[in-house]
């Protein structure tokens, strides 16, 4: 099997092929892909030089699959071309995640909607991976009616030049690195991506329309509220969840504890409970402060903490090609 990984040298490329090594996924050709700038430089794995190609190369040589971490506007160029070789392409952008021929998957949830045509596959929002992580067991037992979710975001999420933006402030520098509209260190921004015409992000409809679309039920009443602040470690978020069914808080623990991919952390007389210092560098999602919204019937509040550049991003791209291989629908 030949793989490429496209968009090698950014933050979530570098983590794919972290990802690729500690999973020991086998493969028999490599293929690395950045910006035309990059081509000819050089990139270790596993203790081999590998040379950054061009696009135009890899094409040409029909990779069996191919992850891209590249931005929507290069899936969208790319991405058709790789499929007509025959190439599946599993895609880290926005850029076919709403597109109803094409499948949005977090494997673990809905692997099974996948067949041997789907050449271009969509991975989804790493705010919405770890949430529906969380939740798909549990709409399963007690069906969601509403989630309302607040989410406090790592600036990984924007990529290697809001990481130097933040530690540039911390540092006392104010004439560098810009890619917020305000200073991000000691703030939080309720700004991630542009505003749409409803007064919302489109990272908070992200999760609106990825979350229907992953659980496969458009049924369900889904708000947002996405928040970036100076941290590395991983995505937080705050859910409340409204049921159609009630619920008991045991049951629902030991849901949770059953749901291969998630660890509970939740007790709090011991001040244990999910942080993104200790998501850093993990695949699961973590999930604790569970506890009865005592304000409504049938409502879970709930917190959980995921390492967006790791099951929000590299690993489930990298689950995803492993699914395809286990399930003999790649050459």
């Amino acid at each position: 099997m030949r793989l490429a990984v496209v968009g090698a040298t950014g933050l979530v490329g570098q983590e794919i092929l972290r990802v690729l090594e500690e999973r020991h996924v086998e493969f028999d050709e490599l293929y690395l892909v950045a910006s035309a700038k990059s081509v000819g430089q050089k990139i270790k794995f596993k203790g081999k030089e590998y040379t950054i190609k061009s696009m135009e190369e890899v094409v040409a040589l029909a990779p069996e699959i191919a992850i891209f971490s590249a931005g929507g506007g290069t899936s969208l160029e790319w991405a058709p071309k790789f499929a007509d070789k025959g190439t599946i392409v599993i895609d880290n952008s926005s850029a076919w995640r709403m597109d109803p021929t094409k499948k949005l998957i977090v494997p673990e949830i809905n692997g099974h909607v996948l067949g041997s045509d789907d050449l271009i596959i969509a991975n989804p929002n790493c705010s919405t991976i770890q949430m529906v992580m969380a939740l798909a067991p549990l709409h399963k037992k007690y069906k969601i009616k509403r989630i309302v979710v607040s989410t406090y975001q790592s600036v990984t999420g924007t990529g290697k030049d809001a990481v130097q933006q933040m530690m540039e402030e911390r540092k006392g520098i104010t004439n560098g690195m810009k890619v917020y509209p305000h200073k991000i260190d000691m703030n939080a921004l309720p700004h991630i991506d542009s505003f749409l015409d409803n007064g919302y992000t489109k990272e908070e409809m992200k999760m609106v329309n990825e979350t229907r679309k992953i659980l496969e039920d458009q049924t369900i009443g889904v708000t947002s509220t996405t928040v970036r602040i100076p941290t590395i470690g991983g995505h937080s978020e705050a859910l409340n969840v409204e049921f159609y069914k009630d619920f008991d808080l045991k049951e629902v623990r030991q849901i949770l504890e059953d749901t291969p991919g998630v660890i509970v952390q939740d007790d709090v007389k011991n001040n244990v409970y999910p942080m993104p210092i200790n998501s850093h560098g993990k695949d699961e999602v973590f999930v604790g402060r569970l506890r009865r919204d005592e304000s409504q019937p049938n409502t879970l509040n709930m917190w959980v903490v995921s390492d967006n550049l790791r099951k929000g991003a590299a690993t489930n791209a990298v689950q995803i090609a492993e699914f395809l291989m286990e399930k003999s629908l790649v050459s």
